[in-house]
């Protein structure tokens, strides 16, 4: 997962683009990257910032690097911004998506003959293969075009030049891109948090496959949405911030939606307060405590956003440090009370288990009430960069368990209402050593986010999505996706 950020100004834009790009910092650790265009060309930056925060390290450099137009990033994996010197002159790229196909496009561009000089964990480096493809084609727009139709995953972009920026959302819009405006400045970013304290309003939300090109006087389209839109769901239950809005729907007020629809279904347990892990599950916590009409409280604090998020970190060992770290619990709170936990999700299921609901136990909680606010996660995500194998997620093991091997088929346990699947949930309670465990529906998700579900990616929870004419691997009509 990675952020990006993009302005044009008929002054300097520098200090637009330091804060935008910063307000994307939830979305990624490892870099962070400038761009502008000025007097004397592009300029770039990037500086590692996996123990640093982004002000910190591009604050001097935003002071050198005077331009109108900008871009930024901050990454969960690759370095960017990627440079390139092409016929259709200088240019920088960033991306935000994991392409799937990523070994078989690069093993073709070598056939060709091209060459690759960015290296990213042992493989060519993601957006540097976007940008060698795009100057195949005869302009930047057909080399977008490219792009889209070579790739299985996802992949939205912003590309800096002469002319302005070109902002492109990926074919079925998994990931959002959003344009807003302030006097003579327009700005496009991953998330809508950038703009109120920078001043911009929001004026589109760019559909699925659109590519607009931002000049001073404004966004020229390019090209047109497409008809299916696939944004992930997932943005609104934890991985967006929560003053972020996606296709018009605000991050905050859909996790209260979820936490008052997990109260709804809890009307057999009596407990003494709700509390949220920090950060994501407080808002589902709070909607939660709205509906039981039970106290909100803090048993656990998060020690300053310094830590950051413990999904985003490509380390098992860095993830599990920060768990360990960040939360602090509180004994006067927690002594002797029937608490129930909110969190956004269960993945793997280790640091919940390791580093909350340990931490409650010790300090003499009396019961512990997990409520995650999705469904048990059953695939990989293939079009962003976070859960990356089946058998590190808690709900495969519960089944691998139960059933004694890995199996195919698990709709029996996506099915919340079938006797395997409350199985898996005893199983998972159990391993987490929890007194209860109560997931989301899928269908109470849906309902929390208030879009119709065709335009939602669920693929991690019912491995269905409408890829490439493809649902689950098998060859099936678009539409059986969400039959």
């Amino acid at each position: 997962m990675s952020g990006i950020f993009g302005v044009i100004s008929k002054g300097d834009c520098t200090r637009d683009l330091l804060y935008g790009t910063d307000y994307h910092s939830h979305l990624g650790t490892e870099y962070g990257g400038i761009a502008v265009m000025g007097a004397h060309g592009l300029l770039r930056q990037i500086h590692n910032i996996s123990q640093s925060q982004f002000k910190s390290k591009f604050y001097e450099d935003s002071r050198h690097m005077p331009g109108k137009f900008g871009i930024g990033v901050i990454s969960a994996l690759d370095e960017q911004p990627i440079y390139l010197n092409s016929k259709f002159g200088p240019f920088c790229i960033v991306t935000n998506g994991l392409i799937e196909n990523i070994d078989d496009l690069i093993s073709g561009l070598m056939k060709r003959g091209v060459s690759f000089s960015e290296v990213t964990k042992g493989t060519v480096n993601q957006t540097e293969l976007v940008a060698k493809i795009i100057v195949e084609g005869s302009s930047i727009l057909d080399g977008i075009e490219k792009v889209f139709s070579m790739i299985e995953g996802s992949c939205s972009l912003l590309i800096l030049n002469k002319d302005g920026i070109y902002a492109a959302r990926d074919d079925y819009g998994y990931t959002p891109l959003i344009i807003g405006k302030k006097k003579d400045v327009w700005a496009v970013t991953s998330e809508t948090a950038a703009f109120p304290n920078n001043g911009f309003e929001i004026t589109k939300y760019l559909g699925p496959g659109e590519v607009v090109l931002m000049k001073e006087d404004g966004p020229l389209s390019k090209r047109p949405a497409g008809k299916i839109e696939q944004i992930c769901a997932f943005f609104w239950i934890y991985t967006g911030f929560p003053a972020s809005s996606y296709e018009g729907v605000n991050a905050e007020i859909v996790r209260e939606r979820c936490g008052r629809l997990l109260a709804k279904r809890d009307k057999d347990i009596e407990v003494d307060l709700v509390s949220g892990v920090p950060d994501s599950g407080v808002g589902h916590a709070i909607g939660y405590a709205m509906e039981s009409g039970k106290p909100y409280r803090r048993p656990l604090v998060k020690y300053t956003p310094g830590y950051g998020r413990s999904y985003t970190p490509p380390s098992q060992e860095r993830r599990d440090l920060i768990a360990m770290m960040k939360l602090i619990p509180i004994k006067d709170v927690i002594n002797g009370n029937r608490i129930v936990v909110c969190e956004d999700s269960i993945v793997r299921g280790t640091q919940l288990k390791n580093f909350t609901v340990k931490k409650l136990w010790d300090a003499g909680a009396k019961e512990i009430h997990a409520r995650p606010a999705c469904p048990p996660l059953m695939f990989p995500c293939i079009f962003n960069l976070s859960t990356r194998s089946i058998e590190e997620l808690a709900a495969r093991k519960a089944i691998k368990s139960i059933e004694g091997r890995d199996i195919e088929d698990v709709s029996e346990y996506v099915d919340h209402t079938t006797a395997k699947y409350k199985k898996m949930i005893d199983w998972i309670a159990k391993d987490l050593q929890v007194t209860t465990l109560r997931y989301q529906t899928v269908e109470d998700m849906v309902t929390a986010i208030g879009l119709p579900k065709e335009k939602l990616c669920l693929y991690c929870w019912t491995g269905k999505c409408p890829k490439k004419n493809t649902c689950c691997g098998q060859k099936e009509e678009k539409s059986a996706c969400y039959k």
